[in-house]
Protein backbone atom coordinates (compact mmCIF):
# COMPACT_ATOMS: atom_id res chain seq x y z
CA UNK A 1 0.00 0.00 0.00
CA UNK A 2 2.57 2.46 1.19
CA UNK A 3 4.64 1.76 -2.21
CA UNK A 4 1.44 2.91 -4.62
CA UNK A 5 1.49 6.36 -2.11
CA UNK A 6 4.97 6.92 -2.69
CA UNK A 7 4.33 6.02 -6.65
CA UNK A 8 1.64 8.30 -6.67
CA UNK A 9 3.39 11.78 -5.30
CA UNK A 10 6.48 10.82 -7.37
CA UNK A 11 4.19 11.26 -10.33
CA UNK A 12 2.09 14.09 -9.12
CA UNK A 13 5.36 16.26 -8.35
CA UNK A 14 6.96 15.05 -11.55
CA UNK A 15 3.34 16.37 -13.41
CA UNK A 16 3.36 19.48 -11.50
CA UNK A 17 6.90 20.46 -12.33
CA UNK A 18 6.37 19.63 -15.94
CA UNK A 19 3.10 21.82 -16.02
CA UNK A 20 5.15 24.60 -14.29
CA UNK A 21 7.55 24.39 -16.55
CA UNK A 22 5.34 24.17 -19.22
CA UNK A 23 3.24 27.63 -17.85
CA UNK A 24 6.69 29.33 -17.82
CA UNK A 25 7.56 28.53 -21.37
CA UNK A 26 4.35 30.41 -22.50
CA UNK A 27 5.19 33.53 -20.61
CA UNK A 28 5.92 36.92 -22.73
CA UNK A 29 8.78 38.65 -21.29
CA UNK A 30 8.89 42.22 -21.45
CA UNK A 31 12.57 43.76 -23.60
CA UNK A 32 14.29 46.14 -22.04
CA UNK A 33 13.00 48.85 -23.90
CA UNK A 34 9.64 47.72 -22.92
CA UNK A 35 10.92 47.97 -19.13
CA UNK A 36 12.89 51.30 -19.37
CA UNK A 37 10.03 52.96 -20.75
CA UNK A 38 7.50 51.71 -18.14
CA UNK A 39 9.66 52.33 -15.14
CA UNK A 40 10.23 55.84 -17.01
CA UNK A 41 6.13 56.23 -17.12
CA UNK A 42 6.08 54.99 -13.15
CA UNK A 43 8.71 57.29 -11.83
CA UNK A 44 6.96 60.55 -13.82
CA UNK A 45 3.28 59.62 -12.38
CA UNK A 46 4.50 59.11 -8.39
CA UNK A 47 6.41 62.43 -8.85
CA UNK A 48 3.24 63.99 -10.46
CA UNK A 49 1.43 62.61 -7.87
CA UNK A 50 3.62 63.72 -5.06
CA UNK A 51 4.22 67.13 -6.41
CA UNK A 52 -0.68 67.28 -6.31
CA UNK A 53 -0.64 66.08 -2.97
CA UNK A 54 2.35 68.04 -1.89
CA UNK A 55 0.03 71.59 -3.42
CA UNK A 56 -3.08 70.44 -1.73
CA UNK A 57 -1.61 70.09 1.85
CA UNK A 58 0.20 73.46 1.68
CA UNK A 59 -3.23 74.98 0.05
CA UNK A 60 -5.37 73.26 2.45
CA UNK A 61 -2.78 74.04 5.83
CA UNK A 62 -2.43 77.76 4.61
CA UNK A 63 -6.32 77.93 4.21
CA UNK A 64 -6.55 76.42 7.87
CA UNK A 65 -4.47 78.89 9.07
CA UNK A 66 -6.25 81.88 7.44
CA UNK A 67 -9.14 80.59 8.61
CA UNK A 68 -7.86 80.32 12.87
Amino acid sequence: MEGTASKEKKTNKKSFYSGLKTEFSKIVWPNREDVGRETVAVLACSVALGLIIAILDLVISYGLSFIL
